[in-house]
C-alpha cells in the first residue's frame, strides 16, 4: 500500500512539472509572433521559462529520492504475515550493529537499561540468586519493563527477552513452589505430571515477567560424583527424553521459552577431565560416536520433535573439542540432520574455556560453528564489536551472522514479543506465587519421588498409636531438601540462613507433625524422652552445592559434603537400639553401604524442595512408595566406571508396601 501510494507521488510530481513547463512554453509563444513584440524580450522570456520548468524537475526528482529512501512498507510489525516474512523484512533492514547487539546477553547488575539502548543486547539474564529490590513480583516486573522500555528506544523497536534459571521451579524468587530436583523427578517418572510442573513453573515465571527458562537439563548422567548429577533426570536417555519433552510442552502451551540444556554429553564426561581443577564437571566426553548419539544426543532429537526453541551448548567436549566450538556437533548434526530451526545460546562465559587465546577469536570460532547468542554477563559490549570486527574482517561470514539473528528473530516473533513487548494482554493462571494448586503438584510429585530401599520386619508405614523419635540436620530444614539452585546458585541451609527458611514450604518435621495428627502417631523431638520411641526416624543428606562445588571423590554422608550433624545423628540413632528408618536427603546415589545393616528402613528422598510434607504422607502410608532408582546405586566409588561394577541397588529398584 505505501509503495504504491509514494509511487504515486512520485508520478504526479513529474507530470505536474511536465505539464507546467508545457503551459510556460505555450504562453511565450502566443506572445512572441507579433510585430508589436521585442525578440530580445521574447527569447529572455522563453529562457525563463524553461529555468522554471528546469528547477521544478529538479524540485520533483529530488523529493522522489527522498520519498524511495524511506522504507516502503514496515511489514516486521504486520503480525498478519507469515513469521519467515517478517524476520526477512527486519532482517534486511538492520545494520551489522544492530544484528551483532541481537546476538548477545547481559547480566543485571552489570548491564543497564542504557546499554539495551546502545547496543541494542538481545537479552538479559539473572545469575544464579540475582534479583531485583526485595525479590517480589512487582520488583521483577519493574525490571523487565525498564529493560523493555530501553529496547523500544532503539531504532527498530526489537523486543528483548529476559532469561533465568526456573530449573525446579521459579526458584530464584522468594515465596514460588520450589519441585523435586529433576534426580527425583526421574523416579517419579510421570510423564503426565512433568507436563503439570512445566506448565505451573510457566505460570509463576509469567508473574514477573521473565519468559525465558534455562532448563531443562537434559544430562543423561553417568558417574554420581559429578555435581550436576541431581540436575539429570536419569541415566537412561529414555527417561530423560520422555520427561523432557511433557515438560516443554507445558511450558510452550503456557507461553514460555524453554531451553534444552546442555549440548551434548555434560552428563558423561570422564572422571578427572574436568576443566581447570574440577574433577568432572565440564570435562571430555571419550566414548564412540555411536554411544554419543544413542545417549547423549537421543533426548535432543525427542526435544526437537516436541518444539523445543532454544539449545543451550554445554562446556564440555567430545573428543577434546568443546562442544561451543564444535561445528560438527552444532551446525551438521543439531541444525542440519536434526532439523533444529530454534537458536542456540552459550553457557556463561563459555568462550573463556575454548581453543583460542584472545577473546575476538573465541567469539570467531563460536559463532563460525552455530553459537547464535552469547551469554557474556560482563563482557557484553566487547562480544558485541567481535561479532562486528569478526565480518569486518572476514573472520565471521556475514551469512553466518544474518542466520543466527534470523533464528533469534523467528523465536520473538513466536512468541508474540513483537505485537506485546510489555506483556500488558499476557494471561495468567495465579495471581501470586506459592497457589495451593501448585504446591499440591509439587506434593504429589514428591510423594511419587521416594524410592523404598529396605523395610525390614514392615516398620514401614508408621502406625497409630506409635512414638517416633525424630532426629538429625535435614529434618527441618527447607534449604536441605532443595539444595542447590534455590535462592542462590550454590543453595544454602536453613541453618546456614540464621535460622530462617530460604524459602516459603513445609519441612519434613512439619509434615511430619502434621500426619501424626491425622493418623494418630506422636513424633518425639525432645532427645530425653528418645527411650519412650518405638522407632526412630533419622534425616541425614548432603549439603546443597551446584556445579563443578558439588564434583566429589567422597560420597560419604559423613564427607566433605554431608550436612553437618550427619555423624553425630547417625550414631545416636544406632545407640538408640531401636529400629531406625533413614530418610536420605541428596542429589545422587551417596555411600550408604556401611550403614545399612544397623537401619531397619531406608528411604531416598533425592531433593523434594518445598513440599516436605509429601515425605511424611508416604510414610505414614497415606500414599504408596512408587519411586523406581533413575540411576544404579554403587556399592561405593570404586565400582563406578568399572566393566563389571557391584551395584547396591539397580536402576528401576524400589519397594512398595
Amino acid at each position: 500500500m505505501y509503495a504504491f501510494l509514494f509511487g504515486g507521488t512520485r508520478d504526479m510530481k513529474k507530470l505536474f512539472s511536465l505539464c507546467l513547463a508545457v503551459i510556460l512554453s505555450i504562453s511565450v509563444c502566443a506572445c512572441s509572433p507579433t510585430s508589436k513584440t521585442n525578440p530580445t524580450q521574447a527569447a529572455e522570456t522563453q529562457a525563463a521559462a524553461s529555468s522554471t520548468a528546469a528547477e521544478s524537475t529538479s524540485a520533483a526528482t529530488s523529493a522522489a529520492v527522498t520519498e524511495s529512501s524511506k522504507p516502503t512498507v514496515i511489514s516486521y510489525k504486520d503480525a498478519s504475515l507469515p513469521v519467515e516474512d517478517r524476520v526477512k523484512d527486519l532482517l534486511s533492514q538492520m545494520t551489522l550493529e544492530e544484528k551483532a547487539g541481537q546476538m548477545v546477553q547481559g547480566v543485571i547488575g552489570t548491564a543497564t537499561a542504557a546499554d539495551v539502548t546502545a547496543l541494542g543486547l538481545g537479552s538479559i539474564l539473572s545469575g544464579g540468586g540475582a534479583h531485583p529490590g526485595d525479590n517480589s513480583i512487582k520488583a521483577w516486573q519493574d525490571l523487565v519493563q525498564n529493560y523493555q522500555e530501553a529496547a523500544m528506544k532503539t531504532r527498530l523497536q526489537i523486543p528483548f527477552i529476559y532469561g533465568i534459571d526456573a530449573v525446579h521451579g521459579h526458584n530464584n524468587v522468594y515465596g514460588a513452589v520450589v519441585f523435586p530436583q529433576n534426580i527425583g523427578l526421574g523416579a517419579a517418572n510421570d510423564p503426565e505430571l512433568m507436563y503439570q510442573m512445566g506448565a505451573a513453573v510457566a505460570e509463576e515465571m509469567k508473574l514477573t515477567h521473565t519468559l525465558w527458562n534455562f532448563s531443562p537439563c537434559v544430562a543423561v548422567v553417568q558417574d554420581p560424583r559429578w555435581g550436576r548429577s541431581y540436575e539429570s533426570f536419569s541415566s537412561d536417555p529414555a527417561i530423560v527424553s520422555a520427561l523432557a519433552s511433557e515438560y516443554v510442552k507445558g511450558q510452550a502451551d503456557h507461553g514460555v521459552l524453554s531451553t534444552a540444556k546442555h549440548y551434548a554429553g555434560d552428563g558423561g564426561t570422564l572422571y578427572g577431565t574436568g576443566e581447570g581443577s574440577n574433577l568432572i564437571d565440564r570435562g571430555d566426553v571419550q566414548i564412540s560416536a555411536e554411544d554419543f548419539e544413542t545417549i547423549h544426543l537421543a533426548p535432543y532429537k525427542a526435544l526437537i520433535d516436541a518444539g523445543v526453541r532454544v539449545v543451550m551448548a554445554s562446556f564440555s567436549s567430545y573428543e577434546g573439542t568443546k562442544m561451543t566450538e564444535n561445528k560438527y556437533y552444532l551446525t551438521d548434526v543439531l541444525k542440519g540432520e536434526y532439523g533444529f530451526t530454534g537458536f542456540i545460546v552459550s553457557d556463561w562465559e563459555a568462550t573463556a574455556g575454548l581453543s583460542e587465546s584472545a577473546f575476538k577469536d573465541q567469539v570467531a570460532a563460536a559463532v563460525n560453528a552455530g553459537i547464535d547468542m552469547f551469554m557474556e554477563p560482563y563482557k557484553y559490549e566487547a562480544a558485541v564489536q567481535a561479532i562486528i570486527d569478526g565480518v569486518n574482517s572476514g573472520a565471521i561470514p556475514q551469512e553466518r551472522v544474518d542466520d543466527a539473528v534470523s533464528r533469534i528473530l523467528t523465536v520473538k516473533f513466536e512468541m508474540g514479543l513483537f505485537e506485546d513487548p510489555y506483556m500488558e494482554n499476557m494471561k495468567t493462571e495465579q495471581t501470586d506465587l506459592g497457589s495451593s494448586e501448585y504446591r499440591l503438584l509439587a506434593k504429589t510429585l514428591v510423594e511419587e519421588s521416594l524410592v523404598l530401599l529396605k523395610n525390614d520386619d514392615g516398620v514401614l508405614p508408621l502406625k497409630s498409636g506409635q512414638k517416633i523419635y525424630v532426629t538429625g540436620p535435614a529434618l527441618n530444614d527447607i534449604g536441605a531438601q532443595c539444595g542447590g539452585w534455590t535462592m542462590t546458585w550454590q543453595g544454602l541451609t536453613d541453618k546456614d540462613n540464621g535460622g530462617r527458611k530460604i524459602t516459603e514450604g513445609t519441612t519434613i518435621l512439619e509434615g511430619l507433625q502434621e500426619y501424626a495428627d491425622k493418623i494418630g502417631f506422636e513424633i518425639i523431638t525432645d532427645p530425653s524422652r528418645a527411650s519412650e520411641a518405638d522407632a526412630v526416624i533419622l534425616a541425614v543428606g548432603e549439603k546443597p552445592y551446584a556445579e563443578f562445588d558439588g564434583d566429589s571423590e567422597d560420597l560419604s554422608l559423613e564427607g566433605k559434603l554431608g550436612l553437618s550433624g550427619n555423624s553425630a545423628a547417625i550414631a545416636e540413632a544406632k545407640k538408640s537400639g531401636k529400629p531406625v528408618i533413614a530418610l536420605i536427603v541428596a542429589g545422587r546415589e551417596v555411600d550408604i553401604d556401611n550403614y545399612m545393616d544397623d537401619w531397619s528402613a531406608a528411604v531416598m528422598c533425592f531433593l523434594p524442595g518445598s513440599e516436605g510434607d509429601g515425605v511424611a504422607a508416604v510414610l505414614s502410608g497415606e500414599s504408596p512408595f512408587a519411586g523406581k532408582l533413575p540411576m544404579p546405586w554403587y556399592k561405593d566409588v570404586t565400582q563406578i566406571g568399572t566393566e563389571y561394577p557391584e551395584i547396591l541397588f539397580p536402576l528401576g529398584y524400589g519397594l512398595t508396601y
